[in-house]
């Protein structure tokens, strides 16, 4: 399902909070509320300094209102994977989200972040579009980057073979 802006968020819709280099992500319960999985420097003010989450390996389940959350940022309904999976019952999403608040929960920006914590609630299954972009990426460019040596080795090779014939002779 596409993104939405224009929208009200219903109870289970995941709502994606543009932070700038990154997207943090919550679950709207009712009422103006949302659940989020928070590192501590994951705040609507934060700036760069929320960057520092990366460095967090754990973070507390809060329920706060949705425009603190979001803050100056942008946001969006995105319920990224309806597509793909079926939804959980709202009721059973919201008694979920609920009974993790105020937890203090593991946290890995690549195997247990606010993204995974969310899509584990509204899908069963926790995943990360953010990471698995990160990482088409890494691997992309580390494939180039291995393109590009093998091809300077081998004209090394072949070139460098030329100017060893070319001083025997």
């Amino acid at each position: 399902m596409a993104p939405t802006k224009d929208q009200k968020p219903e109870p289970g819709d995941l709502i994606e909070i543009f932070r700038g280099t990154y997207q943090h992500w919550a679950i709207y319960v009712g009422e103006g509320y949302v659940i989020h999985l928070a590192p501590p420097s994951e705040h609507a003010e934060a700036g760069a300094y929320s960057m520092m989450s990366v460095l967090c390996d754990k973070a507390t389940v809060k329920k706060e209102e949705l425009y603190e959350v979001v803050g100056n940022d942008e946001y969006c309904i995105n319920n990224l994977l309806d597509e793909k999976y079926e939804p959980r019952p709202v009721r059973e999403i919201l008694r979920d989200a609920h009974r993790f608040l105020g937890q203090e929960l593991p946290y890995c920006v690549f195997r247990g972040n606010c993204e995974h914590f969310v899509t584990e609630l509204r899908y069963g299954k926790p995943q990360s579009r953010q990471v698995r972009k990160v990482v088409e990426i890494g691997v992309g460019v580390s494939l180039a980057a291995a393109a590009t040596f093998a091809v300077l080795a081998a004209a090394a090779a072949i070139f460098g073979s030329k100017d060893k014939q070319k001083r025997n002779q």
